[in-house]
C-alpha cells in the first residue's frame, strides 16, 4: 500500500475511479492542516458530518480537499456529546456555510465561527438535527427567518432592499439582501435554504440500486452529472467497472446536458440584457437538442439514464447517425450567434465591466467551475482527474480572465464549441457492446466519493452503506456552495439593476446548494 504525507498526516489510497487518499486527523489538528492544505494551493471541495453513534463511533466530520494529486478525503471523530471542532472558514472561505448547515442538519457545531442558522428556518415541524439517527425534537424551531440577523451597513444615505425570497417567474426561493447608496450596491448578502428538501434525510430509505433515480433529480438542470457522480461512488463500494460504452454513453450525456444549460443561458443573458432576439434564436437550438434527446433516448432530460454499473439506455445505428448529424448545422448557428453577440454594442456595454470578480477574490472564496475559470482560475476535472472516457478525448479547458458578465458569455460559447467537438468524437468513437455490468456486493470501505465536471463545475457524491446495499449516509455537493458567496462580491459597485444580468450569468443553483 503507498503511504503518503498530506501536512503532517498520513494518507492511503482508497479504490475506485478517482484519485482518491484518505486519512485521519484529530480536531486538534484540523486547523494547522488546513491552513497548511490552502497556503499550499489546495482547495475544500465538501464539508459535511455524519451520526455514527449507533457504530459506537460518536459523529465524524468529514472534508474533501483537492491538491495537485487529486483528491484526499479527510475524516475527523467527534465526541458523542456536543460534538464540536474549530472553525475552519479562516483557512477555506466556503467553509464557513457548511459549518453552519451541518450544525442544522447534525448539531456538530465550528467553535468560534459563524453561529447563525444556514438551512433551519425554524419551519421543520418542531424537529432539530434531522439528519441524527434519532433527531431531536423542540416546541419551536430556533430562529424564525423575521429573526436572521442580516449584516448591516451604516451610513449617510444608506438603505436596504429586500428581494424575494419569493420571485416573479418560475425561479426557486432565495433572498437577497441589497445595501445601496442610490442604485449601487454597497453589499449584497443572500439567505437561501428555503429549498430545504430533506433529500439527505431521505436517501436513507433506498439501495445503492434505487437511490440513482433520487440521485439524478437532486438538480434537474444537472442530472447527468448527479447520476453519474453517484453510480461511480456506488461502483467504488461495490468494486463495479461499467463498461467501455456506458462510460462514453455518460460523457455524451453530460456534454449534451452541458450544452442544453449553456445554450439556454446564453439566451436568457441575451434577453436580460435587452436583446430579445437571443433568447428566441438560443431557446429554439436548446429546443431542438431536448427534442433530439427525448428521440434518442426517450425523454429530454437524462433523470433515468445513468445507473450504478453502466446505464439506463442505450443508442441505435439510427439514433447515433442522427444526432452526429445534427451537430453540424448546431455548431454553425452557434458560431453565426457569437458573431451577433460579440458585434451588438449594446449588448456589450450592458455585458462588459458588470459583475466583475477578480482572480485574487475568485481564489480567496474558493470559487469552482465556469466561475471561476471566468476569472482565470484554472480547473476543469475533465482536463484535471479524466476518468474514461475524458482521458482519451484531449478535453481543451476553456478559461478567461475578466471574471465579468461578458467573460462568462464568452465561456459559455467556448464550452459549448468544445462540447460539440466532444460528441462528434464519442458519436464517432462509440465502443460496442454491453452498456451495464451488475452491481457487486458491498465491500469494506466505509465511505466512497464519485464526482464529474459538471456544466457549474465539480459536482461531488459521498456514500456510504450498509453490508445489505441500503444507503446509510449520502451527501451531495454542488459547486454552488462555493459560487454564491462569489456572486455577493461580484455585484459590489454595481446598479441593483445590474443585479439579474449578474445573477444569470452565474446561473447559480438553489436546489442543488439546499437539498
Amino acid at each position: 500500500m503507498n503511504i503518503t504525507s498530506f501536512h503532517g498526516i498520513e494518507l492511503k489510497p482508497l479504490p475506485g475511479t478517482l484519485p482518491l487518499r484518505r486519512g485521519l486527523a484529530t480536531p486538534g489538528q484540523l486547523p494547522e492542516l488546513c491552513k497548511a492544505a490552502a497556503a499550499a494551493g489546495a482547495r475544500l471541495l465538501a464539508l459535511w458530518g455524519a451520526d455514527e453513534r449507533d457504530r459506537e463511533r460518536g459523529f465524524v466530520l468529514w472534508l474533501v480537499l483537492q491538491d495537485a494529486d487529486g483528491l484526499v478525503l479527510i475524516e475527523t471523530a467527534l465526541a458523542a456529546d456536543a460534538p464540536q471542532h474549530p472553525d475552519l472558514s479562516d483557512s477555506f472561505f466556503a467553509a464557513g456555510r457548511m459549518q453552519r448547515a451541518n450544525y442544522d442538519l447534525l448539531g456538530i457545531r465550528a467553535t468560534g465561527g459563524d453561529a447563525r442558522p444556514w438551512l433551519d428556518h425554524g419551519q421543520w415541524q418542531g424537529t432539530r438535527f434531522p439528519l441524527r439517527r434519532a433527531p431531536e425534537t423542540s416546541l419551536q424551531g430556533h430562529e424564525s427567518a423575521q429573526d436572521y440577523p442580516f449584516v448591516r451597513v451604516q451610513g449617510s444615505g444608506v438603505h436596504e432592499v429586500a428581494v424575494g425570497p419569493v420571485h416573479a417567474g418560475i425561479i426557486e426561493p432565495g433572498h437577497f439582501r441589497f445595501s445601496v447608496v442610490g442604485e449601487k450596491m454597497l453589499r449584497l448578502e443572500e439567505r437561501l435554504g428555503y429549498t430545504h428538501k430533506g433529500t439527505e434525510r431521505r436517501f436513507q430509505d433506498f439501495t445503492l440500486e434505487s437511490g440513482a433515480a433520487l440521485a439524478a433529480r437532486i438538480a434537474g438542470d444537472s442530472a447527468a452529472a448527479f447520476g453519474w457522480a453517484y453510480a461511480m461512488a456506488a461502483e467504488a463500494l461495490t468494486g463495479t467497472q461499467p463498461p467501455p460504452r456506458a462510460l462514453a454513453l455518460r460523457a455524451l450525456l453530460l456534454e449534451r446536458e452541458r450544452l442544453a444549460n449553456h445554450l439556454g443561458d446564453l439566451g436568457a443573458l441575451g434577453n436580460d440584457g435587452g436583446f430579445a432576439f437571443g433568447l428566441s434564436q438560443f431557446q429554439r437550438l436548446k429546443e431542438d437538442l431536448l427534442r433530439a434527446n427525448a428521440a434518442a433516448f426517450g425523454a429530454r432530460y437524462p433523470l433515468d439514464a445513468i445507473i450504478p454499473g453502466g446505464t439506463r439506455v442505450d443508442l441505435d445505428a439510427g439514433a447515433q447517425a442522427g444526432l452526429l448529424a445534427a451537430l453540424a448545422p448546431l455548431e454553425a448557428e452557434l458560431l453565426t450567434l457569437r458573431a451577433i453577440y460579440d458585434d451588438h454594442a449594446g449588448l456589450q456595454d450592458r455585458f462588459m465591466g458588470a459583475g466583475q470578480a477578480s482572480r485574487a477574490l475568485a481564489e480567496r472564496v474558493g470559487a469552482l467551475g465556469m466561475a471561476a475559470r471566468a476569472c482565470g482560475v484554472a480547473g476543469d476535472w475533465r482536463v484535471d482527474l479524466p476518468i474514461m472516457p475524458y482521458s482519451q478525448l484531449g478535453v481543451r479547458e476553456a478559461i478567461g480572465s475578466a471574471g465579468d458578465v461578458a467573460a462568462r458569455v464568452a465561456l459559455r460559447f467556448d464550452e459549448a464549441c468544445e462540447s460539440l467537438r466532444l460528441c462528434r468524437i464519442v458519436l464517432e468513437t462509440l465502443p460496442a457492446g454491453s452498456v451495464r455490468e451488475p452491481l457487486g456486493a458491498v465491500s469494506g470501505e466505509d465511505c466512497a466519493i464519485g464526482g464529474v465536471e459538471g456544466w457549474r463545475g465539480p459536482v461531488l457524491i459521498a456514500l456510504s452503506a450498509q453490508p445489505d446495499g441500503r444507503i446509510r449516509r449520502c451527501h451531495p455537493h454542488d459547486p454552488s456552495w462555493q459560487n454564491w458567496p462569489l456572486i455577493e462580491h461580484a455585484a459590489i459597485g454595481d446598479i441593483i439593476a445590474d443585479f439579474p444580468l449578474i445573477n444569470k450569468s452565474f446561473n447559480l443553483c438553489y436546489s442543488g446548494h439546499d437539498l
